[in-house]
């Protein structure tokens, strides 16, 4: 009796809890799991060669990676390194990315990124779905169906579907906000796959959108910075990423930039600044940048602009370049609500190319 017991518990002991079911990784959660696998000594070897901003990109999504099957592991090795094989399963949490992380960067630093880690980890997707930025929301939106579209926004902070539903366009707006005022309960099953389809979209391939997202509002920081320090950032930056630098160009919209926008963009940007301002940002342009302004007001208020230009009354540096950063903030709010595309094309007669 006892014998026969003994070999029903090793028997037992021997049986192997079944493997977790594979998952398709995304590309930053196939580079965490790659790193965490590679054990401390060889990952913190490579993480040297990150930046930190990819360094926290990465962390975020360790710590969130939870258990990644074997067979998923041995297909990544494949692609990457040969001969590598491994028959345990892995586990990405917070403490083991902790782990990796501790040597490959100063105290500080490790404990803000682990900051985030943590937070993000107690966090539900509705709370986590605040970080996005609402233009990108907002586009989202529009393309589910307004249903849909009015549940998200009735499960985010109010403050978060405030922004959100600023950046759609009015009528759009309004028919969400009707349906979000006729919002029934919604059965747990579908709500677990709203919030599944979420987590998705955004939290698991967010990465690019955060990316994206990190530039845009860097350059948004720039363009209300003074003409000399956004030149001298900027000049700082390509010394150390280029690339980065380039991309932030690419985003960049200042006052100057406006003489390259259509005629019908730049009428519709002036036609909201007053007059005076608009005098004001003038002063100290050349004569051709002039007329191109001037071209894109209606007959009175140019006459009233060039009467007071051609007085030539003295003004302060600072007021002129408030003056431009008003007019160039008007233009970047407008086309973040759509109303207009801050690009190069010329559709009409121009002054340059």
């Amino acid at each position: 009796m006892t014998s026969t017991a003994n070999a029903a518990a090793a028997a037992t002991a021997m049986v192997k809890p079944p493997a977790p079911p594979a998952r398709r990784l995304n590309g930053v959660q196939r580079v965490a799991a790659l790193l965490l696998s590679l054990g401390r000594t060889s990952s913190q070897k490579l993480l040297r060669h990150f930046d930190q901003e990819e360094i926290r990109m990465i962390t975020v999504t360790a710590a969130q990676l939870g258990t990644v099957a074997s067979t998923e592991l041995d297909r990544l090795a494949e692609e990457f390194i040969e001969q590598f094989s491994t028959g345990t399963t892995l586990y990405g949490s917070a403490n083991e990315v902790e782990k990796m992380l501790e040597g490959v960067l100063p105290d500080d630093q490790l404990a803000d990124i682990m900051s985030d880690v943590l937070g993000n980890s107690n966090r539900s997707i509705w709370d986590r779905l605040t970080t996005v930025s609402e233009t990108v929301f907002a586009n989202y939106l529009l393309k589910e169906h307004p249903q849909t579209a009015a549940l998200i926004l009735t499960k985010i902070k109010p403050s978060a579907a405030a922004k959100v539903l600023g950046q759609i366009n009015v009528e759009t707006r309004n028919s969400l906000v009707r349906r979000m005022l006729s919002i029934k309960a919604v059965v747990p099953e579908i709500m677990r796959d709203v919030e599944k389809t979420m987590h998705e979209d955004f939290m698991l391939n967010l990465s690019g959108t955060l990316e994206a997202d990190s530039h845009a509002r860097m350059a948004d920081i720039l363009n209300k910075m003074d003409r000399e320090h956004m030149e001298d950032a900027l000049d700082n930056l390509n010394e150390v990423r280029p690339k980065t630098a380039e991309l932030l160009k690419g985003l960049l919209f200042t006052f100057d930039d406006i003489t390259n926008l259509n005629a019908r963009t730049r009428m519709a940007i002036f036609d909201q600044i007053p007059t005076d301002r608009i005098v004001m940002a003038l002063k100290g342009t050349d004569a051709t940048f002039r007329e191109v302004i001037l071209s894109s007001l209606t007959s009175r208020a140019r006459r009233i602009a060039e009467h007071e230009l051609a007085a030539g009354e003295p003004a302060a540096q600072r007021d002129v370049l408030d003056a431009r950063s008003a007019i160039t903030n008007l233009a970047l709010e407008m086309a973040g609500r759509g109303e207009i595309e801050l690009n190069p094309k010329q559709d009409e007669g121009a002054f340059f190319a």
